[in-house]
């Protein structure tokens, strides 16, 4: 089924006139991703006057894909150079492009050479996206590119304090400035979440590599002398030449040289090329891991999913796959590469990954046209979310976790504000996607939603007031 495009002959351009503000502040920003620039839009409609800060060179946050790996991927060490990327080369949506967009700028399929038009695009065509957005209202003006905020602090008169540098790290690039308010948009995926297993002091049987939550680049931490002996691109070519087309091999990455042997690689494609024949524990069950884990199934010996989320009834082999296995949670690890299940299996693993894991409403609150909740109410419903999480066994981490409440929460907030509720296409359409993808991971190419879409482009058009003319969906 053919996606709908916008007209390609259109001009987009959208006139929202700025609402009146009885207060106009001074805000800054923190982070000029997805969640940044909607505050911008929103924040400077209301009245305010802005600055993002953002401390790479372009805008998009996560969604802005780099091949570069930390010095310390573990995240043990606080002076590593951190990389905010959580992409991995591969990567694809697992949600529809209908559901991902902005009401205010839908994001359709564009017809501009080069991009992505699948329902389900890569993470290139995301970022795409939010450039033409950032294009379109003009964010791009308010942003300060390689400004890295590393400190916050209230001052006099209920202000605060923001301190920034220039990512080179010079006294003389170090900035101060005083702001009415400072929204924090940088996001949840900068701190790695590695899992606690009991094991004996490991050694290099194992090359040990890790996806965590704020990069998952895999950063190999532990190449063997044996293994970049053995497993060098000629012995790849030579005895796996059918491999020579494989997909994995042609990805573009970063340069890895090998201290043992001299031979340079593009890092993606080494690693997947180091996993031929190996046997792979990948811990975590989430989209990241579910991804990863059939990414190198193609070329892996065995790959084994351990997570405490898989029930009981699913452990073992995988449906559809004939090299895949999912197991409980690692009981412990051990020197000879043995690493033993809570559910009473074992394996001799290779290669251990880690993929443990991505408004409106403060503009006008900020404006003085939305009033706060009074403290003792937020306390109470504070107290009442943490008893929740406890009574249900749920770690505080996932406090922000919303699942199937993500709705409530977003429609408390539209009636707050004023703005429309949640479309029920969307909600609906959200949810198709997450039933597809549990009973047939490989859903992203077919579906069986096409009224939601009509729905969705019949919503989108009632745009066109702002110029915005869209093709009806067949």
């Amino acid at each position: 089924m053919a996606i709908p495009n916008p007209n390609p002959n259109s001009v987009l351009h959208f006139r929202l006139p700025a609402m009146p503000s009885p207060v106009s502040r001074n805000v800054a920003v923190i982070g000029a991703g997805a969640a940044g620039l909607c505050a911008a839009l929103e924040l400077r409609r209301d009245g305010h006057k802005v600055v993002v800060y953002e401390k790479e060179n372009q805008i998009g946050g996560t969604w802005a894909y780099t091949p570069e790996i930390e010095t310390d991927p573990i995240g043990l060490d606080p002076t590593r150079n951190i990389v905010q990327s959580s992409l991995y080369a591969s990567l694809r949506t697992n949600l529809p492009r209908e559901v991902m967009g902005f009401r205010v700028y839908p994001f359709v399929a564009s017809r501009k050479p080069g991009r992505d038009g699948r329902r389900f695009p890569g993470h290139g065509e995301v970022l795409e996206y939010l450039r033409d957005f950032a294009e379109e209202f003009r964010l791009g003006e308010l942003v300060r590119f390689g400004s890295e905020v590393w400190h916050v602090g209230l001052v006099e008169d209920r202000k605060w304090m923001v301190r920034s540098r220039k990512r080179s790290g010079s006294e003389g690039n170090k900035d101060d400035e005083v702001y009415d308010a400072v929204v924090v948009c940088n996001g949840h995926y900068t701190e790695p979440r590695i899992a606690e297993i009991p094991a004996e002091k490991w050694n290099n049987h194992f090359t040990t590599a890790y996806v965590a939550s704020f990069c998952e680049m895999i950063p190999v931490l532990n190449w063997g002398t044996t293994l970049w002996k053995t497993f060098c691109i000629t012995f790849f070519f030579q005895e796996f030449p059918e491999l020579l087309e494989h997909k994995l091999l042609i990805q573009q990455s970063t340069v890895y040289k090998s201290p043992y042997s001299g031979f340079c690689f593009h890092f993606w494609c080494g690693f997947q090329l180091g996993l031929i024949l190996q046997i792979v524990v990948v811990i975590g069950s989430a989209a990241s891991a579910d991804d990863i884990s059939r990414d190198i199934s193609k070329v892996a010996k065995e790959v084994h999913i351990t997570s405490r989320s898989i029930e009981t009834g699913r452990l073992g082999k995988l449906s559809g796959h004939d090299n895949i296995w999912l197991h409980s949670m690692i009981n412990s690890v051990h020197k000879d590469g043995k690493v033993a299940f809570q559910d009473g299996t074992q394996v001799r693993a290779d290669v251990i990954l880690h993929c443990t894991g991505w408004s409106k409403w403060i503009a006008g609150v900020l404006s003085g046209r939305i009033p706060l909740p009074s403290k003792e109410e937020m306390m109470t419903d504070t107290e009442a979310l943490y008893s929740s999480l406890e009574a249900s066994g749920i770690p505080y981490r996932y406090t922000h976790r919303l699942g199937a409440d993500q709705f409530e929460y977003d429609d408390w907030l539209a009636a707050k504000s004023g703005s429309p509720l949640t479309e029920e296409w969307r909600k609906e359409m959200y949810f198709a996607a997450g039933r597809r993808k549990r009973s047939m991971p490989e859903m992203r190419d077919q579906w069986d939603d096409e009224d939601l879409i009509s729905q969705a482009y019949e919503d989108f058009k009632q745009h066109s007031n702002c110029g915005l003319r869209i093709a009806s969906a067949p």
